[in-house]
C-alpha cells in the first residue's frame, strides 16, 4: 500500500551522525559563485574585461583565488570589489572569501583592521604553495582565447590548382623565349665548292713600306690612274653667252632672233579693193527677268496727328504723333500694312509723286486703312493744292527731300 509521507512524531530523534547530508550542507567557493553569476549574465572573460578593463587573466584568477596572479598585490582587493559589483555580489563578502581560499594577507587600509588581539591567518602545515603559473593566458587549450588558424587552412585546394598552372604558363613562355634568343644567336658555316684564293702574301716581320706587290690576282686589272682621275674630277660649268643689244626690246623680231627665227613666216590676208563695209549688226533688247520695284508710298501730316502703322501679322512698325511736315517712307512689303490715325483729316499719302488724300474727315480717328500704291489710289482721289495753301507748302518742301525712284 502506498502510503502518504507524514511528518515525524515529535519525540523522534534524527541521527545526526547518519552521514546524510543535505544541498545547503555543501560548501560552495568563490569561484563557483562567480562563475555562476557570469554565467547567468551570459558574459564570458573577455566581455568583463571590455567592460571592466580589468584583464582576463586578474578575472580568471580571481575566480580560482589565486593572488600570485597579480603583478601588484596592492590591487588585489579593488578588483575583487569591482568584479563583485559587476556580478551583484556583496564586495566586502567576496573580498573575504578571496583572502580565505588564497591565503592573500591585506597589508594596507582597504581590508579589515587587524588589532594586536588577532593573529595573522598561519597556512596550515604542511600546505605546499604550487609553482606551476595559474595564468590561463599562458595556457594555449584556454577555452575564451582566440586560437590562431595555421597557415595550411586558409589555403584553397582550388588555389594550389590555378598557382601550379600559373607557374607552368611562366616557365614555359620563359622556356620559349630563351629558345628562340639562343636560336637567333646560333651561327652556322655553310661549306662552299670554290676555295678562296690568296690576293696578297704579306711577311708579318717584314718591315713597314717594303711589302712586295701581290704577286697573284684573282683575275681582276687594277684600273688606269686617268680613269679615277676623270671620275673625280670636278665638272666645269658651262659659261653663258651674253649678246650685246644696243636698241629697245620693241624693236626685236621674234621672227629673227630666239627660237622662232627658223619658223615659216605666217601668211598675210587678202586685201579686197572696194569692198562693202560690213552691214552693222542688229543689237536684240535686253531681256528683263526682273520685276518692276513697287510703288513708293508716302505718308506725311499737315498739322500734329497721331498715327499707328501695323504689319499684316500685327506687329507695330511706326507709331508716332507727326508734326506738321514730318514724314514717313512706308517698308515694302509682300502685304501691305495697316493705318490707324487720329486726327485724320491732316493725313495725306504721297504715291509716285501723286498726293492722295486726306486719310479722314476732320479730327476723326480712322482704323484698318490698306497703306498699299493699289489701295491707296483706289479709295482716295488726288488732293486739290489750290484750296489749300498749307498743304501746297508742304508737298513743295516734300518733293525735293522724298528720293525719286
Amino acid at each position: 500500500m502506498i502510503g502518504r509521507r507524514t511528518a515525524p512524531p515529535p519525540d523522534a530523534t534524527i541521527d545526526e551522525s547518519s552521514g546524510l547530508q543535505s544541498f545547503d550542507d555543501f560548501e560552495l567557493r568563490l569561484g563557483d559563485v562567480m562563475r555562476g553569476e557570469r554565467a547567468t549574465k551570459g558574459k564570458s572573460l573577455l566581455d568583463v574585461q571590455r567592460e571592466l578593463k580589468i584583464k582576463a587573466s586578474y578575472i580568471a584568477a580571481i575566480e580560482n583565488a589565486d593572488p600570485s596572479a597579480f603583478e601588484t598585490p596592492g590591487f588585489v582587493s579593488g578588483y575583487v570589489r569591482s568584479y563583485a559589483r559587476y556580478l551583484g555580489l556583496d564586495p566586502d563578502w567576496a573580498f573575504d572569501q578571496f583572502c580565505r581560499e588564497g591565503q592573500f594577507e591585506v597589508t594596507h587600509g582597504l581590508g579589515p583592521i587587524t588589532g594586536p588581539g588577532k593573529s595573522k591567518p598561519k597556512k596550515p602545515d604542511g600546505a605546499v604553495r604550487s609553482t606551476v603559473s595559474r595564468d590561463p593566458f599562458e595556457n594555449p587549450n584556454t577555452p575564451f582565447a582566440p586560437h590562431a588558424e595555421p597557415f595550411f587552412s586558409r589555403v584553397e585546394p582550388g588555389a594550389l590548382g590555378s598557382l601550379s598552372v600559373l607557374v607552368l604558363l611562366v616557365a614555359g613562355i620563359g622556356y620559349g623565349g630563351w629558345s628562340v634568343l639562343q636560336q637567333m644567336q646560333k651561327v652556322q658555316l655553310t661549306p662552299v665548292d670554290q676555295t678562296p684564293g690568296v690576293v696578297a702574301e704579306v711577311d708579318p716581320l717584314a718591315p713597314a713600306g717594303t711589302v712586295e706587290a701581290p704577286t697573284e690576282t684573282a683575275g681582276l686589272e687594277a684600273p688606269p690612274a686617268d680613269v679615277m682621275d676623270r671620275l673625280y674630277r670636278p665638272q666645269a660649268l658651262e659659261v653663258p653667252v651674253l649678246t650685246a643689244r644696243d636698241g629697245p626690246i620693241s624693236t626685236i623680231d621674234p621672227r629673227a632672233v630666239g627660237t622662232l627665227k627658223d619658223a615659216a613666216p605666217a601668211p598675210e590676208a587678202p586685201v579686197i579693193a572696194d569692198a562693202a563695209p560690213p552691214a552693222p549688226e542688229e543689237t536684240a533688247p535686253p531681256v528683263k527677268v526682273v520685276e518692276d520695284a513697287p510703288q513708293q508710298v508716302v505718308m506725311f501730316a499737315v498739322e500734329p496727328a497721331w498715327v499707328r502703322v501695323r504689319s499684316a501679322d500685327g506687329t507695330v512698325l511706326f507709331e508716332k504723333i507727326l508734326d506738321a511736315g514730318e514724314q514717313y517712307v512706308l517698308p515694302q512689303t509682300e502685304e501691305p500694312p495697316t493705318l490707324r490715325a487720329g486726327n485724320a483729316g491732316s493725313v495725306y499719302f504721297m504715291v509716285a509723286g501723286e498726293t492722295y488724300g486726306p486719310a479722314g474727315s476732320g479730327g476723326a480717328v480712322v482704323k484698318n486703312v490698306a497703306l498699299g500704291p493699289e489701295a491707296l489710289t483706289g479709295a482716295y482721289a488726288l488732293a486739290d493744292l489750290s484750296a489749300d495753301r498749307a498743304l501746297a507748302s508742304v508737298v513743295a518742301s516734300l518733293d525735293g527731300a522724298v528720293p525719286q525712284e
